[in-house]
């Protein structure tokens, strides 16, 4: 064997050791071998996801995928330090510690809270004793290869299959072992399925018949179809919620069976099903249930002595109360329920669903009482306090950088007796902010503010009471708010003081509109510095963008159409979920059709103009320790006033930690424009980032995959990619002081797709449970700045300086992009 060959030999021996023992065979005992992988094989028309939930026994994860198993070495690393004799005597010792206190006290305030105390640190030592110290937990033993849980796996393959209408399916198992490595591979061989080839009904009861024929579509199991248990399962929900909607308030789903026939045409491979509804053995019918009476009782849980609660009749609903405290009319448009009507179960919960949105109550019962001969519907809700004092300290993170906070807030709820909640709420903090004039200087900015806000459950509009009636099953709100907003940065000195007025609704349970008709804001800025003042004349000079009139003081009016989806919960681990925002703000339209003569004697900005925004969110769970989520955020701004300008606020910026992550905040773009070459590129990179970069349109997307790594720690990679641009060109100056005309920046539709900065990265998520504490480090890959033929810099990113060589003859070459690194509190989307 030649030398060359020798080594690749040696090479490849000692790359299989180094991954074995990041897979920590070395943890295997005499005779043992690893699970490494499992795999199936099988038709495209099955769910190999679905399979994959029944595995029996699980390889340990890898990290992304990797051949890296560090949850095995977590594991072991806390075993060699476990001692279970330990937590049993310290458990032992906080039980005796907490009894002789209980014992030797009165007072029955005290004992709860000893009791409380002793039983979560009496839980958190049974924890380690029985699972192990905290390291444990994290971890995960090594899947040590059994093969009995094989064939219990293709067992629950089977069942799978023959659940699914694969009646004569076939599942084989083989292993490839590989060293100590074993790796089980399942073929699947499901076969033709079983088809549903007629339905029956034997429906004894001909009101319920025609209720079932009525609503013949929605029936789950249909002809044609191959055959599922789980739509069978599906199918009786269904029947029994509605017929729990058209009054049998007492009919149960053991009333409905299902009978299946496979032999009576078995060549084909047909099924035909009977369903049938049984009566009730005692009354022999279903009987249905209508309500004789509605009683609402507010205040459960209070009582006093030798005082009984009085009754008032409205809208055919008994009111009983103590103290009337309550506006019987708004209390009245939340319940769906009245005597007469029909039982119905949806009624019921959104009886119950809409008084709990109101915020007046801690929580809200419905039952029926059937004594007597009667069917009454009872109501009990416990009110909330009328008063409420909360504080809050955090971190919070808009550009990058975390800086403290801290919120004060009451609430006085009931206001006028008809549900009004009024909110005041302080917040003062710090934050670092990257300097809107510097790419590298962090500063301290202060911000302050006071709100106060009055929310009414009702259209505050002279509507008829039965329109209120009628709109009072949207959930229906209307807030007043005004507010003052003070922010102090190195740059300028902004106050803002807001009015506005929103009506809010729903229809359903995932869709909300929002419509804000009155939004005021006058906004000063001041103590502007020389260095902010000079941009912003200098931009004003060659004609880009107007920024100087943003800054101004300035009256700022709009009127703002909202829709948001929240499709299946939106961030939840177990089922694909979205979330989707659309907004359109319309600015100074009243300028429209008046002149602003008052806004103008007071010497103030204003502005007309119209944003658009188009928020895109999903969660597709992997597995329950992965998922991947995506985002697509657009935005359209176009100012048509006299001074051609947006207020600063009203601008799109791209770059920073909710954004894309591989440009510093809001220094990405405009499209291809090129920023000022650094004066110290060693410091810098090839780039000045030294200004924010406003822009009017928005274009950008994000794609991450998370990962639990171990205990709270979770991981991610990214890739993300996006810009802003322009309407009009924008003006630069050449090496001699003239004005050129650029037209990088500007929009257009035959290259736009060109000029998309694409970063990547990589990121850790430590989940503290009441939030999220987040660092990613973005990394350039496409830099739309950059000469035709050098964007692509992913081989030039490097993770600290020097970015650049200075040469002998006085040039700087080798230039690299510099990775940025991020900090953020919650996920980015």
């Amino acid at each position: 064997m030649g030398t060359s060959k020798f080594k690749y030999v040696l090479w490849i021996l000692g790359l299989s050791a180094f991954l074995q023992g990041c897979l920590g065979t070395k943890h295997l005992k005499e005779n043992e071998k690893l699970l490494y992988r499992q795999r199936i094989h099988a038709p495209s028309n099955i769910d190999k996801d679905a399979l994959r939930n029944l595995y029996a026994q699980s390889a340990n994860r890898k990290f992304l995928g990797l051949p890296l198993s560090p949850l095995v070495s977590i594991y072991y690393f806390g075993e060699r330090r476990y001692d279970q004799e330990k937590y049993i005597r310290k458990k032992e010792a906080t039980e005796k510690q907490y009894d002789d206190k209980i014992s030797a006290t009165t007072s029955t305030k005290k004992i709860n809270s000893y009791q409380f105390k002793k039983q979560k640190k009496v839980s958190k030592y049974n924890s380690f004793i029985e699972n192990g110290n905290n390291w444990m937990q994290w971890g995960e033993p090594i899947s040590v290869f059994d093969s009995a849980q094989v064939r219990l796996t293709r067992e629950r393959f089977n069942e799978y299959l023959f659940a699914n209408g694969y009646f004569k399916s076939k599942v084989t198992d083989s292993t490839i072992v590989s060293d100590n490595l074993v790796t089980v591979v399942y073929r699947v061989f499901p076969g033709k399925p079983y088809l549903i080839d007629s339905i029956v009904y034997d429906v004894p009861d001909t009101a319920i018949m025609k209720i079932i024929n009525d609503n013949i579509e929605a029936r789950l199991i249909r002809m044609g179809d191959r055959f599922q248990q789980d739509n069978f399962t599906n199918e009786r929900e269904r029947i029994d919620l509605m017929l729990k909607d058209e009054g049998y308030y007492d009919f149960s789903r053991q009333y409905i069976d299902f009978a299946t026939d496979t032999t009576y045409r078995s060549p084909e491979r047909k099924v035909a099903v009977m369903i049938s509804i049984k009566d009730p053995a005692k009354r022999g019918y279903h009987k249905k249930f209508r309500i004789d009476s509605v009683t609402f009782t507010t205040d459960v849980g209070t009582r006093i002595p030798n005082v009984e609660r009085r009754t008032r009749t409205y809208h055919d609903i008994q009111y009983r109360y103590y103290a009337d405290n309550y506006n019987l009319k708004v209390l009245s448009q939340r319940v769906r329920l009245r005597p007469e009507d029909l039982y119905s179960r949806t009624k019921t919960i959104n009886t119950q669903r809409q008084l709990g949105n109101i915020e007046a109550f801690k929580f809200i019962n419905i039952n029926y009482d059937t004594s007597g001969g009667k069917f009454i519907a009872n109501i009990f809700a416990s009110p909330l306090t009328r008063h409420e004092w909360t504080n809050e300290v955090g971190v919070n993170v808009t550009q990058g950088y975390p800086g403290p906070f801290y919120i004060i807030s009451f609430k006085r709820r009931n206001v006028f007796k008809s549900m009004e909640t009024f909110d005041l709420s302080g917040r003062f903090g710090f934050e670092g902010v990257a300097s809107a004039t510097s790419s590298e200087n962090v500063y301290k900015s202060t911000e302050a503010g006071i709100n106060a806000s009055l929310t009414f459950p009702q259209f505050m509009f002279p509507f008829s009471e039965r329109m209120r009636f009628k709109f009072a099953e949207y959930n229906p709100k209307t807030r007043f708010a005004i507010g003052y907003a003070y922010t102090d940065r190195p740059e300028y000195r902004r106050t803002a003081v807001s009015v506005n007025g929103t009506y809010t609704w729903q229809n359903n349970r995932n869709r909300t509109y929002s419509l804000t008709p009155l939004n005021l804001s006058v906004i000063d800025t001041a103590n502007l510095s020389d260095e902010f003042r000079k941009l912003l004349a200098d931009q004003n000079d060659l004609g880009n963008n107007n920024l100087i009139n943003a800054f101004r003081p300035s009256f700022v009016n709009s009127i703002i159409f909202a829709v948001t989806w929240n499709l299946n919960n939106y961030g939840n681990i177990e089922e694909n979920s979205g979330w989707i925002r659309a907004q359109i703000e319309s600015g100074g339209t009243i300028w429209n059709f008046f002149e602003p003569k008052f806004i103008q004697d007071l010497k103030l900005e204003y502005f007309k103009y119209i944003r658009l925004s188009l928020d895109m969110r999903r969660v597709d769970p992997i597995d329950k320790n992965t998922v991947l989520a995506y985002r697509f955020n657009s935005g359209f701004a176009y100012a048509y006033g006299e001074n051609r300008s947006l207020p600063y606020e009203k601008f799109f910026f791209a770059g920073g930690s909710n954004s894309i992550r591989a440009w510093r905040p809001r220094r990405l773009g405009p499209g291809s424009a090129k920023p000022p070459e650094s004066e110290d590129p060693v410091k810098d990179g090839l780039f000045d980032y030294n200004i924010e970069k406003p822009s009017a349109i928005l274009l950008e997307a994000s794609i991450e995959l998370r990962q639990k790594l171990f205990g709270f720690v979770n991981g991610a990679v990214f890739i993300d990619a996006g810009n802003v641009w322009t309407f009009q060109p924008i003006n630069t100056k050449d090496p001699d002081g003239n004005i050129i005309q650029d037209n990088s920046s500007e929009f257009r539709i035959d290259r736009f797709y060109k000029e998309f900065g694409v970063g990547t990265g990589f990121g850790l998520r430590f989940d503290f449970s009441f939030l999220i504490l987040r660092f990613d480090v973005g990394l350039k890959v496409y830099d739309p700045a950059r000469d035709s033929g050098e964007r692509f810099v992913l081989d030039k990113v490097r993770f600290w300086k020097p970015y650049a060589k200075l040469g002998e003859d006085g040039e700087y070459r080798d230039f690299k992009e510099p990775a940025i690194y991020n900090v953020g509190i919650g996920f980015p989307f």
